[in-house]
């Protein structure tokens, strides 16, 4: 078994505006990354659409309806706040985003490969169960943890996410669910201002590790090594799904951690060896930031090359 790529054409055209952080070339850089030869065994295929009974696990109706109600029929843009615009393409690319990660469940629960990446946008981890923001309007990776629970009958689902900013919506969604656990490394006092320490959740278990800016590398890997990986270990998940944002490189504009690429591939690892222990190698991971284009690729590269197991 192997990796396998989900993404779609849509992704790119999902248009942000002009110089908005969160634009195409995020999707371009990333493919370009994995064209070389070292990925020609890399799996691929297109992202399907979620169904409205998958984004409802995370959301309800009428936060889908605003969503999709809101795409401009022209070639114009909407903005749902000042940071979160949709365009003519933007629903579609929402929708396939959402099901890119539905679909990686269903194949790595069947064991038709060992893991995936979804190389998708827009990203998902600030969607709230009723809010869009911070550049998201469906939550891939909460959505994606729900369908393994409730459509494979997963019993621990766990999400990790070592995005710069703290995945709010992801918190807020699985707060109270069951037989969930979320983890977040992340900038302290960054936007959205929310992943205290004190955050711990409702019926789903939260661990929050805010990091001060200009951490570098041998503090993260402490911070992610020393307190993220036992915690993750004591819940001891049958199911990992990762947040990947790559803007904690110290590359990037949009915060101040000061990680290297290799930080990426170190941090993929070990999660990897949580669910060879535990989860029988079940593994989804799910683009989220990274905005210094070559800091992007490279990163995600070496994220890819871990899964692979390269």
């Amino acid at each position: 078994m192997t990796t396998l790529l989900f993404t779609h054409p849509v992704c790119i055209q999902h248009d942000t505006g002009d110089y908005h952080p969160e634009c195409a070339d995020r999707i371009k850089a990333v493919l370009a990354a994995l064209e070389s030869e070292e990925f020609m065994m890399l799996l691929r295929d297109e992202a399907p659409h979620a169904t409205m009974e998958q984004l409802m696990r995370a959301h309800p109706l009428s936060h889908i309806d605003h969503v999709l109600d809101s795409v401009p029929t022209t070639d114009s843009h909407h903005h749902l706040d000042p940071d979160t615009i949709l365009s003519r393409y933007s629903g579609e690319a929402a929708l396939r985003a959402a099901g890119a990660v539905v679909a990686a469940v269903d194949a790595v629960a069947a064991k038709q490969v060992r893991n995936c990446f979804c190389a998708v946008r827009p990203p998902g981890h600030h969607a709230e169960r009723e809010t869009a923001m911070g550049f998201c309007f469906f939550n891939n990776a909460a959505v994606g943890a729900l369908h393994a629970r409730d459509a494979h009958g997963f019993k621990r689902v766990a999400v990790v996410d070592f995005d710069v900013h703290h995945g709010n919506g992801t918190q807020h969604i699985l707060w109270d669910e069951e037989g969930t656990f979320y983890a977040s490394t992340h900038q302290e006092n960054a936007y959205p201002n929310t992943g205290f320490t004190e955050e711990t959740g409702g019926k789903g278990i939260m661990v929050n590790i805010p990091l001060p800016a200009g951490t570098n590398s041998a503090d993260f890997r402490m911070a992610f090594g020393d307190v993220l990986i036992p915690r993750l270990r004591e819940f001891q998940p049958d199911f990992l799904i990762i947040s990947a944002g790559f803007d904690a490189h110290a590359a990037d504009p949009l915060a101040h951690l000061r990680l290297t690429t290799a930080d990426f591939g170190w941090a993929t690892r070990q999660l990897l060896q949580v669910a060879e222990d535990y989860a029988d190698n079940r593994v989804v991971s799910v683009l989220e930031g990274g905005y210094d284009l070559r800091a992007l690729a490279a990163s995600v590269r070496e994220h890819v090359r871990a899964l692979m197991g390269l």
